[in-house]
């Protein structure tokens, strides 16, 4: 898993939309006026898009948040599944995470990925897996498979899709995301969100794009290549 810092990015944030990311310069560079055209349409479409609750999990759909990765994400998905994930100060919102300049997987999205940014303050997983298709093969990451539990705190991920049963206690839905409070990261002002004081999920399964930690704690790691993945 990897985490999103709370400082957002320069020029990715809603409030400087003119600001524009380095991918997005590169496209203009380049006369790809038909692919700036899809960035900005995606910037302006996820702005008024709700959040919503399942009952056998947690989809959500948000608008652009500014808790992206302070470093250019690769544009490789890898997937993170637990058997269960308790935690403490839960934040959810939108944001847009942008891959480095001229990078090959940024295809057709101008090098930017759409996420839903979820902040934990304290965090504990059991099971966890994490694996990356590299083609061909899949680097396999496992911890936490014993007594002891992956341990995280100021944990978050900005994910494209994620699964569970969830379960939270005192839930704020529609929260403006500038006023957040109880993972200690604040969007920025206009984007729906949604907070909690605690968060239970089990069968947890995420595809990610970034994860950042303040404190990462993987007891029994393993770390090695194999045919499938999560």
């Amino acid at each position: 898993m990897a985490m999103s810092p709370d400082v957002p990015s320069v020029g990715n944030t809603p409030e400087n939309p003119e600001n524009g990311s380095p991918s997005e310069a590169h496209a203009a560079g380049t006369g790809g006026g038909e692919r700036r055209g899809r960035v900005r349409a995606r910037r302006a479409a996820v702005m008024a898009v709700p959040a919503t609750l399942l009952a056998a999990g947690l989809a959500v759909l948000t608008a652009q948040g500014a808790l992206g990765v302070q470093f250019a994400i690769s544009g490789m998905p890898f997937t993170v599944t637990a058997t269960e994930l308790n935690g403490t100060g839960f934040e959810q919102f939108g944001g847009l995470d942008t891959m480095a300049d001229g990078s090959p997987n940024a295809g057709d999205t101008g090098g930017q990925e759409l996420v839903v940014t979820s902040a934990i303050k304290n965090a504990t997983l059991d099971h966890l897996c994490q694996s990356v298709d590299l083609g061909g093969t899949n680097l396999l990451i496992t911890a936490g498979v014993g007594a002891d539990k992956v341990q995280a705190s100021d944990l978050t991920t900005d994910s494209t899709e994620l699964s569970g049963n969830a379960a939270f206690n005192n839930i704020e839905i529609g929260n403006d995301a500038s006023t957040l409070t109880k993972a200690g990261v604040k969007g920025p002002i206009g984007v729906f969100s949604q907070q909690a004081d605690t968060v239970h999920i089990a069968n947890l399964r995420q595809t990610n794009y970034a994860t950042t930690a303040g404190v990462f704690k993987l007891p029994g790691l393993k770390l090695r290549f194999s045919g499938s993945g999560c």
